[in-house]
């Protein structure tokens, strides 16, 4: 079994920056994908980044293109998202999951075995 822990959520104002983080232990394995998820109150969830732990391929999703960056730190089993330029409607639970499936889909959520608990992220205007 893998645990995801995510840390770093807070309150920023807009136009500011945060990095959240997402910790796996247990089980690893090293063709991982890992991916952040959003979901904001009344809202469906949203695909925000993943990146292939094994190349470092990333996608992104479009609403946070060229602000919000992904890295992994493959000895920490540790996964970064820094958000910068924040706007108001990037409030939101900001979930971590892991795939240990080799071949995905990153951008949609059922590609997604392993969840963290969330951790939440708001943007003040």
């Amino acid at each position: 079994q893998v645990q995801l822990v995510e840390s770093g959520g807070g309150l920023v104002q807009a136009g500011g920056s945060l990095r959240v983080s997402c910790a796996a232990s247990g089980r690893t394995f090293s063709y991982y994908t890992w991916a952040w998820f959003r979901q904001a109150p009344g809202k469906e969830r949203e695909f925000v980044a993943a990146i292939k732990q094994s190349t470092g391929s990333t996608w992104y999703g479009d609403s946070v293109k060229g602000r919000f960056t992904v890295s992994r730190d493959n000895a920490k089993n540790t996964v970064y998202l820094q958000m910068d330029s924040l706007k108001p409607e990037d409030t939101a639970v900001y979930y971590c999951a892991a795939s240990s499936v080799q071949t995905i889909y990153p951008l949609s959520y059922r590609s997604y075995g392993y969840w963290g608990q969330g951790t939440q992220v708001t943007v003040s205007s």
